[in-house]
């Protein structure tokens, strides 16, 4: 597919203080474009509601974390509940990116993907046998370990393949961070996430004499959406004392890993400055001779994604202006579930509209149904196309089927060509696995 003429993305914009990356979707000659490419002949090419990704966007972060970095010896373990997409996750493996994984799902996604099983990272708080089973099999680097109860299950698991398992112990190390909803702080006592600080060292130390485990690292995560790196470097230097403590012991870790979470621009909202991460981070990681493993998701993929939906209908009350469109809390459930805000604007420009403070709204039966509330916007017209920025991350993976939707198709974008890297699900894919009993 051609771009009628269109030139690639040129507009530059700052992320961070330092940070410069390349606007994904920039807007020539009124027109919102990816690529080199408009986003309304995607949309007529492909259909609505559409997840489109600009890939050089998504590589361009991704160096970026490997250059802000460079001082110490690292692993990049992209989160793959972020973005689950297969071509997403090649790029990032032909990259050298390793993968943070909390399912055997997201382990046979990152495998047939490339990434090497050397550089996977196995997190989540509710592993189950077959998927510790599966993942040692496989060969990962590691599993970050949340209870004592998991750290057993490994060690039966382990020793029945008579192999080894390498772990970290996720810290909590009861650090309130300030994200912008309850549910995205992770680092604090009254979460599932983590064991107690209290309680590690001995864990270690009961671990050190148990056939099966080795005590590979140790783990941190804080939260998401965090701007200020001053919470990691509070909680890498918390986890720190303790590798100390531990080598007292006798107990010598190769690695630390501090985690994801860190934020991009909502709304024109601070983001992570990665330079100011690496210079609070890496000095601590690197005098103590450990690997650093750094788990950016959001980070790399959030700002490369748009979501395209049309306008359907524009409803009028006493009181609201209700712009009704094809895509709701089914495509994009962040605005409903978290409170996240999106930018929403018209992919063609209208300047000569009114602006009016609307609801932007889904078709699902539910009020919690909508993608923007009182929110500002040049007042479209049906059949007119919105597009939702920073989609690219927790937009598709949290898709569903409410309501008999069929989730949309996602499309990847580079050098003025356009590839479906998802098909349109099918009214047979909403009833594939379903058993008739009455046929």
């Amino acid at each position: 597919m051609r771009g009628g003429g269109l030139r690639p993305a040129t507009a530059v914009g700052r992320v961070g203080r330092r940070t410069r990356v390349t606007e994904p979707f920039p807007r020539v000659a009124g027109e919102l474009c990816c690529g080199g490419l408009t986003l309304r002949e995607l949309a007529d090419r492909f259909g609505t509601p559409l997840y489109v990704y600009n890939g050089p966007a998504i590589d361009e972060r991704y160096l970026a974390f490997e250059r802000a970095f460079a001082s110490v010896d690292r692993l990049v373990a992209y989160s793959v509940k972020a973005n689950a997409n297969l071509a997403v996750l090649r790029r990032l493996a032909a990259l050298g990116s390793g993968a943070d994984i909390v399912s055997r799902g997201e382990l046979h996604r990152a495998l047939l993907a490339g990434i090497e099983p050397r550089k996977i990272v196995f997190a989540g708080v509710g592993k189950t046998e077959a998927e510790m089973r599966a993942a040692l099999e496989a060969g990962i680097y590691s599993f970050n370990v949340e209870s004592a109860g998991e750290l057993d299950a490994l060690s039966r698991v382990a020793a029945a393949l008579g192999v080894e398992a390498c772990f970290a112990l996720r810290v909590n190390p009861d650090i309130v961070s300030p994200t912008p909803h309850a549910y995205t702080r992770t680092g604090h006592l009254e979460t599932k996430f983590g064991i107690p600080v209290g309680e590690t060292l001995e864990l270690y130390r009961w671990a050190r004499g148990v056939v099966g485990l080795r005590a590979a690292g140790i783990d941190v995560h804080i939260g998401s959406q965090i701007a200020d790196p001053e919470p990691y470097a509070r909680a890498v230097s918390r986890v720190l004392e303790l590798v100390g403590e531990l080598r007292g012991s006798g107990i010598e870790l190769e690695y630390v890993d501090m985690g994801g979470g860190f934020a991009i621009r909502y709304g024109g909202g601070e983001a992570m400055d990665l330079v100011s991460l690496a210079q609070a981070v890496a000095p601590r990681v690197a005098g103590t001779g450990l690997k650093l493993v750094v788990e950016p998701g959001r980070y790399l993929v959030g700002e490369a994604g748009m979501l395209i939906t049309r306008v359907l209908y524009v409803k009028r009350t006493d009181r609201k202006t209700f712009v009704v469109t094809d895509a709701g809390m089914s495509e994009l459930l962040r605005p409903s579930h978290y409170g996240g805000y999106h930018e929403i604007e018209l992919v063609m420009e209208q300047r000569d509209r009114s602006v009016e403070t609307v609801d932007v709204v889904g078709p699902v039966c539910e009020t919690g149904d909508f993608l923007a509330l009182d929110r500002p916007l040049p007042v479209p017209q049906p059949g007119e196309l919105l597009a939702v920025r920073q989609a690219g991350a927790y937009g598709f993976t949290m898709t569903m089927n409410y309501n008999g939707r069929l989730r949309p198709a996602e499309v990847l974008v580079e050098d003025a060509r356009a590839c479906v890297v998802r098909r349109r699900e099918t009214l047979d894919d909403l009833v594939r696995g379903e058993v008739d009993l009455w046929v």
